[in-house]
C-alpha cells in the first residue's frame, strides 16, 4: 500500500513537472519577441546584424531613447492616435448599449434579424471590404481627417460590442425593471441605476478591447490617412523606420516608446479581458 501510495505520488509530482516545464518554455517563447525588441533598442548595428543578434546587450547605449524621442514625432502621433481610439470607444460603446438594450427587451421577427445581421459583421474580414469602404469614405467627404478611420472602426468594432453586451443584457432578470416601474422609476432613473452598474465590468472591458484595436491598427490608416499631420502610431513608426533605416537601435527605441501605452493596459486589466470574455460567452 505504502508502494503504491509513493508510485502516484511520484506520478502525480512528474506530470506537474512536466505542465510546469511546459508553461515555463511557452512563456520564454511567448516573451522573448518583446525582450528581444527591449535588447535591440539599446544596441548598435554592429551588435544587431553580426556580433550579438540575439543576447544580452555587450555594451547597453541608453543614448537610442534621446536619439529617437529627438527625431520621432511622438507627440503627434499619440496624439492622433488617442483621439482616434477615444472617440472610437464613445460611439461603440453608445452605439452597442442602446442596441442591445432594444434587441434583448423586445422579441420579434425584426430585432432577431438585426441581431442576426450585426452578429455576422463578425465573420467578415476587413480585408472583404476595405475598397467599398473606402470609396464610402471619400464620397461622404471624409478624406484626409481622422474621421476617416474613427467611422470604420467603429463599424468593425460594433459586432463584437454587441456579442459582448448582449449575453450580458439577457441575464439581467427583467422583473428588476418592472418592479422599479412600480415603484415610479423612469426610465432614465431604471437604466442608470439598476442595469448600468452591471454593465460596469462588460463596459470596461470593451474600451480596453477597442483602445487596443484602435492603437494598433495599420491598414486601413495607411490606405486612408495620407497627411504626415494626421498619421496614427504605427504610420508613424514606418515613417521614422524610413527616415532612420540605418540605425536600428534607435528605431528599437522608438518601437518600444509606442508600445508602452498598450503593455501597461494589457498587464493591469489582463484579468478583466479574460473573466469578461469567459462569462459573455456562457451567457450567450
Amino acid at each position: 500500500m505504502r508502494l503504491w501510495y509513493e508510485v502516484a505520488l511520484m506520478k502525480k509530482f512528474l506530470s506537474r513537472g512536466l505542465l510546469y516545464a511546459f508553461l515555463a518554455v511557452y512563456a520564454v517563447l511567448s516573451l522573448y519577441p518583446l525582450i528581444w525588441m527591449i535588447f535591440l533598442s539599446f544596441k548598435d548595428n554592429a551588435e544587431i546584424f553580426v556580433t550579438n543578434p540575439f543576447g544580452f546587450p555587450a555594451v547597453w547605449r541608453p543614448e537610442n531613447y534621446p536619439a529617437a524621442l529627438e527625431s520621432f514625432d511622438a507627440p503627434t502621433y499619440f496624439k492622433n492616435s488617442l483621439i482616434v481610439s477615444a472617440v472610437t470607444i464613445l460611439i461603440v460603446e453608445l452605439s452597442a448599449l442602446m442596441f442591445c438594450y432594444v434587441v434583448s427587451r423586445v422579441r420579434n421577427r425584426l430585432t432577431e434579424g438585426l441581431k442576426l445581421m450585426i452578429h455576422s459583421g463578425m465573420f467578415i474580414p476587413v480585408q472583404a471590404v476595405m475598397i467599398p469602404l473606402i470609396i464610402v469614405v471619400r464620397r461622404i467627404g471624409f478624406t484626409n481627417s481622422l474621421f476617416s478611420v474613427i467611422i470604420p472602426y467603429a463599424a468593425l468594432g460594433l459586432p463584437f460590442a454587441c456579442f459582448l453586451f448582449m449575453g450580458f443584457y439577457q441575464s439581467l432578470p427583467i422583473e428588476l425593471e418592472e418592479s422599479a416601474y412600480l415603484d415610479g422609476a423612469s426610465f432614465p432613473v431604471v437604466y442608470f441605476r439598476i442595469i448600468m452598474p452591471q454593465l460596469i465590468s462588460p463596459i470596461v472591458v470593451l474600451i480596453i478591447y477597442q483602445f487596443m484595436s484602435c492603437w494598433n491598427e495599420y491598414n486601413l490608416a495607411l490606405i486612408l490617412l495620407t497627411k504626415k499631420a494626421l498619421k496614427t502610431l504605427p504610420l508613424g513608426l514606418v515613417v521614422f523606420w524610413s527616415s532612420y533605416e540605418a540605425s536600428w537601435g534607435v528605431i528599437g527605441a522608438a518601437m518600444v516608446i509606442s508600445s508602452i501605452p498598450v503593455l501597461l493596459i494589457y498587464l493591469f486589466f489582463s484579468n478583466k479581458i479574460t473573466d469578461a470574455m469567459a462569462v459573455s460567452g456562457m451567457k450567450n
